[in-house]
């Protein structure tokens, strides 16, 4: 039987450095189209727009694929993207 991507990626662990997480945003260099543009391309769904429109990000699921930094290469500044340290991080676990 076949699995669905979700089914998939539930598999996976997810080891977050609370202390020290690999993506930060700065929502003031980010202008409100790349906001919500970020809130329709993570695949893993964790930006989000609050009640004021203000970007709201959560690492912890993050499965360190780079669209957010490929979508924020034009405000510099707007993010800083960095591949989580040693032992933290997503472990794909199915194939």
């Amino acid at each position: 039987m076949s699995m669905r991507v979700e089914q998939k990626l539930a598999l996976d662990k997810f080891n977050v450095d609370e202390g020290n997480p690999h993506i930060l945003v700065d929502q003031e260099r980010l202008d409100a189209a790349t906001a919500r543009t970020l809130t329709l391309a993570c695949p893993a769904g964790l930006y989000t727009l609050d009640d004021k429109g203000r970007l709201v990000f959560e690492v912890a699921g993050c499965l360190e694929c780079g669209t957010c930094r490929v979508l924020c290469a034009h405000a510099p500044g707007g993010m800083r993207w960095n591949h989580p340290g040693p032992s933290f991080g997503v472990q794909y676990r199915f194939g």
